[in-house]
C-alpha cells in the first residue's frame, strides 16, 4: 500500500506536465480538486459518514484547503513549468523534514531534538546543493520555480500541525473530503480571475492526465493515506516521502525525456539521509544490531 501511494503521487508530477502543455497551473489545481470532491464524496456515502455542520469546522477545512490542497498545488505546477517533474519531486520530499520541524516548534507532544535539527540541517545542505552556489548570483526562473517547490512542501508542513490543531477531533476522510471542498470554493475566483473560465476544448491526452492527477493522486490517494495511517501509524508513512521521487523521475524518463543529473540524484541522497535521521528508527535499529548483548 505505501508502494502504491508513492506511485500515485509521484504519478502527480508527471500528470501536471502532461496536463501544462495546454492548461496554466492554477487551472490544473482547480480541476485536480474539483475533479476529486465527487469521487471522496461517493467514498464517505458509502461509508455511511455525514458531513460536520459546524461552521468552525468548516472554517477549518478553508485553511486546511489553502494550506495543504490550493497554495502547494499551485506553487508546485507552477514551478513545473520552469523545471522538471523530478526535481520537483526531490525539492518536495522536503516536506517531511519542514514537518518535523515546524511539528517540533508549534505542538507541545512533539518536542524539538537534537535529530530533528541535524535531519532539517541535511535537508537544507540538500537543497542547497541541488541549487548550487550559482543560487546566490541572482534569482533566475529556475531558481525561483525550485524556491516554490519547496513553498509548497512548507505549507504541506504547516497544514499538519493546523490539521493536528483544529481537526483532530474529525474522521480523517471527512477533513480531506472537506478540505477539498474548501479548496475548490478558493480556488474558482481565483481562477476566473487569473486564467479566465476553465476550457473544456483539451485534447484526449491532457484530459486524462487531469482525471489521473483528481482520481489517482488526489481521491484514490487520500484513500490510501489513512488506510495506512490506521494499520502502520505516522512514522511509516514518513517512509513514502523517499518513495515518490523515483516513481516521478521513472515516468519523467519513460515518457516525457526529462533525465536527471547527478546533482539532483546527490542533493536527493542528501535529502534522503535527513530524512532518516529525522525519522530516527533506521540508524537505532542499526545500532541495536551491533550492540554486543551482555552475558
Amino acid at each position: 500500500m505505501l508502494v502504491s501511494l508513492a506511485a500515485v503521487w509521484g504519478g502527480s508530477f508527471f500528470f501536471a506536465e502532461v496536463a501544462l502543455t495546454e492548461v496554466p497551473p492554477l487551472t490544473i489545481t482547480f480541476y485536480r480538486v474539483v475533479l476529486a470532491v465527487p469521487i471522496l464524496a461517493s467514498i464517505v456515502h458509502l461509508q455511511g459518514v455525514t458531513l460536520p455542520r459546524s461552521v468552525r469546522v468548516w472554517g477549518a477545512y478553508l485553511i486546511m484547503g489553502a494550506l495543504n490542497n490550493a497554495i502547494p498545488f499551485s506553487l508546485i505546477f507552477w514551478g513545473q513549468t520552469r523545471i522538471d517533474s523530478g526535481l520537483a519531486s526531490i525539492l518536495n520530499g522536503t516536506t517531511a523534514v519542514f514537518a518535523a520541524l515546524l511539528a517540533g516548534l508549534l505542538l507541545a507532544d512533539e518536542p524539538l531534538s537534537k535529530k530533528k535539527v541535524v535531519g532539517a540541517a541535511l535537508g537544507l545542505a540538500g537543497v542547497a546543493y541541488i541549487m548550487g552556489p550559482e543560487a546566490l548570483n541572482g534569482l533566475n526562473p529556475g531558481n525561483l520555480a525550485q524556491l516554490a517547490v519547496l513553498g509548497a512542501a512548507l505549507s504541506y508542513a504547516l497544514a499538519g500541525v493546523w490539521g493536528r490543531r483544529a481537526l483532530a477531533g474529525q474522521p480523517p476522510l471527512v477533513n480531506a473530503l472537506g478540505m477539498l471542498i474548501g479548496s475548490s470554493l478558493l480556488m474558482a475566483p481565483v481562477v476566473i480571475m487569473v486564467d479566465g473560465l476553465p476550457s473544456p476544448d483539451l485534447s484526449w491526452r491532457v484530459w486524462s492526465a487531469l482525471i489521473g492527477v483528481a482520481s489517482l493522486s488526489t481521491a484514490f490517494a487520500y484513500v490510501l493515506y489513512f488506510a495506512i495511517l490506521g494499520r502502520a501509524g505516522a512514522a511509516n508513512l514518513l517512509l513514502v516521502t523517499l518513495l515518490i521521487p523515483p516513481f516521478a523521475i521513472g515516468l519523467g524518463a519513460a515518457f516525457l525525456g526529462e533525465r536527471m543529473g547527478p546533482q539532483a540524484w546527490i542533493g536527493f541522497a542528501i535529502i534522503a539521509l535527513g530524512i532518516s535521521v529525522t525519522d530516527g528508527r533506521l540508524f537505532s535499529r542499526r545500532l541495536a544490531r551491533t550492540t554486543i548483548p551482555k552475558p
